[in-house]
């Protein structure tokens, strides 16, 4: 009898499973096929051809691929090589609370490009991959200016605190901030424009509203102080930098793919103002899918003119890891941090970090997150190009997941321990 299984079926978004095979006749070609439907209602997919071994089995610990979205071994590669039926689409889990996301794997008992009513399964298993773990609570945080969800692990804590920041789309995206806070992370994870009363566009950087989130999340009863840490994303990590220069609240900054001087947006804190790097439009490239390549859209950070424009590390009380993706089409980000980190020694500073990560792109998420290539943007009239590369990518991923945590409790304090 053909047997199907995946273990656990329960289990955090970041966490890897086992799938196996049994039952199948030996040298048997078969495909493993994943699905989920999004909840925006669009369907994503991958699959992935193996030869079952002697004993009539296929082990994706074990079993190297032959074809299909990936090859070789890849134990999670039906995860992160998972794509959208729509094109350009982005898999981003809102609803972190309420649901998981259900995938389906099914094996079929030959090679299978694209499945169809006419081709019947030899066996399936539905899973749960959940970004929160059992015991965290959520809380909208709605307090004078401040605006976003604060996640809280199980227990009294107190727990370390941070301050989770995505990029230049707006809104609030809190998937990643609940899985910190499955690992035993206090996270707020922070919106500053484009989400209910907050700026529809982002038209400076005020420090001051991200002192103040720093503020309300130090005074909380279960959030350990004296300091913070934050992590943020392309325009997030803009800010996260920012943040580490200017606020004494921020003693570890993660600062994924971004630039290391104000583009676009001035920053005003106090009595300080740091002019922008204009952008320049008409610098666009577009491919031949119709979509935007933006890394030469910003002047050029090394002219003298833009000097002004460098956030100042060199003020940074705290550590700073950069992340960088070596593909990524969106900024030069890996220049950016390697420029960022010489003018810090310059001025006898050695608090900085650097893991670079070849053929990653620029959207560089938790670990099994499906490697998005492309994807629409709010106030952008085309798709943007993100780049990187499947495998390449999602190993960046699995890697700088494991780092950042390092990285966190050892400038924080331990996390607390979740049973996940």
């Amino acid at each position: 009898m053909v047997q199907l299984t995946v273990t656990p079926e329960i289990s955090l978004a970041d966490s890897p499973v086992w799938i196996q095979a049994f039952g199948l006749t030996p040298s048997q070609p078969v495909t493993l096929h994943s699905s989920l439907v999004d909840e925006k209602g669009v369907k994503f997919e991958a699959r992935a051809f193996y030869w079952a071994n002697e004993a009539g089995e296929v082990d994706v610990k074990e079993a190297s691929a032959v074809g299909g979205d990936y090859a070789g071994v890849c134990p999670m590669g039906l995860f992160w090589s998972l794509k959208p039926e729509k094109m350009f689409h982005r898999l981003i889990k809102r609803d972190v609370v309420g649901s998981p996301f259900h995938i389906q794997i099914s094996l079929f008992g030959s090679f299978v490009l694209m499945p169809s009513t006419k081709d019947t399964p030899l066996a399936t298993c539905s899973i749960e991959r959940w970004f929160v773990a059992p015991g965290v609570e959520r809380f909208q945080i709605k307090e004078g200016r401040v605006r976003g969800t604060l996640f809280l692990p199980p227990g009294p804590g107190p727990f370390p605190g941070v301050i989770d920041m995505f990029g230049g789309g707006g809104g609030l995206i809190e998937f990643r901030a609940g899985l910190l806070a499955s690992k035993g992370f206090a996270v707020l994870a922070l919106a500053y424009f484009a989400y209910e009363d907050l700026p529809r566009t982002l038209v400076e950087v005020n420090l001051q509203y991200f002192e103040d989130a720093a503020k309300l999340l130090l005074k909380h009863p279960k959030v350990r102080g004296p300091g913070l840490g934050v992590i943020g994303l392309s325009k997030g990590s803009e800010i996260a930098l920012a943040m580490a220069s200017f606020l004494e609240q921020i003693v570890a900054a993660v600062c994924i793919n971004g630039t290391t001087t104000m583009n676009g947006t001035p920053l005003r804190f106090q009595d300080i103002c740091i002019p922008a790097v204009p952008y320049y439009p008409e610098k666009f490239l577009i491919n031949s899918m119709g979509a935007l390549y933006g890394c030469h859209v910003m002047g050029d950070p090394q002219d003298a003119v833009h000097q002004d424009s460098v956030i100042p590390l060199e003020k940074a009380q705290g550590q700073v890891l950069f992340v960088v993706g070596e593909d990524d089409h969106t900024f030069s980000s890996k220049w950016f941090a390697e420029s960022a980190i010489a003018r810090a020694k310059k001025y006898g500073k050695n608090n900085c970090t650097l893991l670079s990560y070849p053929k990653a792109g620029h959207l560089i998420e938790p670990p099994c997150s499906p490697l998005c290539i492309c994807s629409w943007i709010p106030g952008c009239p085309k798709p943007t190009q993100w780049g990187g590369e499947m495998e390449p990518h999602a190993k960046a991923q699995e890697h700088s997941w494991k780092e950042i945590q390092k990285f966190l409790e050892l400038h924080l304090g331990p996390a607390g321990s979740s049973n996940v």
